[in-house]
């Protein structure tokens, strides 16, 4: 992940209603998600039950809610490691170190390796700590690598990224305007945080600029695949 950024913010941001309600995104699902999965390796990190715990207390904290579970999730962040190797992303993800003074330590979904090889970490049914703000709700997929721009002209890469990506949106039931980038957080009318001083943390993997690269390159396999691709992007001005 890269560097956090803070700057000054007092608006605290809840999800919207309606078009972002789970009746509306659920409405139609024509595809058969299970098709549009691609190959994945389990590579677990541990997360047993005093992790799920810590996951469930950071909760309390930060969305005023006592759960590890992530169910029904609304949003897809994308990440870079800001790292060489998978290896170094999972051993990061699987040492569970205090990160900002707090526990558990940070960890993501799925990883992306520079060969187009997705690797999962932890069960989607679990909450990660992957962005401030978002854990609540987000799947996280990480993609090995030090910037957008290089991945975005590493071609297996990229296209296992949105393959993976895809099928998620169809087995979610998640729009297109739903995945974004890291740096694209405090945008997003998802976005949740209780602690004033965390309300304006965010990173600056996967910026605006290259996230519509991304989304535009989603939606043209989206629609290719049948899979809903929703409205516009309704970003909110967070104040910060």
């Amino acid at each position: 992940m890269a560097a956090l950024a803070l700057v000054a913010c007092t608006a605290l941001l809840a999800p919207g209603s309606g078009a972002l309600g789970s009746e509306a995104r659920h409405a139609a699902r024509p595809v058969d998600a299970s098709s549009l999965k691609p190959a994945i390796v389990w590579k677990r990190i541990p997360f047993g039950t005093k992790r799920k715990r810590q996951m469930a207390a950071y909760s309390k904290r930060h969305y005023g809610e006592r759960t590890w579970e992530l169910t029904d999730p609304h949003v897809v962040v994308e990440h870079y490691t800001d790292g060489p190797s998978f290896s170094s992303a999972w051993n990061t993800f699987a040492a569970n170190s205090l990160h900002l003074g707090e526990m558990p330590g940070v960890c993501s979904h799925f990883i992306v390796d520079t060969d187009g090889t997705i690797y999962q970490l932890v069960n989607m049914g679990i909450r990660c700590r992957h962005a401030i703000g978002m854990n609540w709700t987000a799947i996280g997929i990480e993609m090995v690598g030090t910037s957008d721009g290089q991945i975005l002209n590493r071609r297996p890469q990229l296209r296992a990224a949105l393959a993976l990506t895809l099928w998620l949106l169809a087995k979610f039931g998640i729009e297109v305007r739903n995945v974004i980038g890291h740096a694209e957080t405090l945008m997003s009318p998802y976005h949740r945080e209780l602690y004033p001083s965390w309300q304006c943390l965010t990173h600056s993997d996967w910026q605006h600029a290259d996230m519509r690269i991304f989304r535009r390159k989603l939606k043209r396999m989206a629609t290719q695949a049948g899979v809903p691709i929703g409205p516009r992007p309704q970003w909110v001005d967070s104040n910060c």
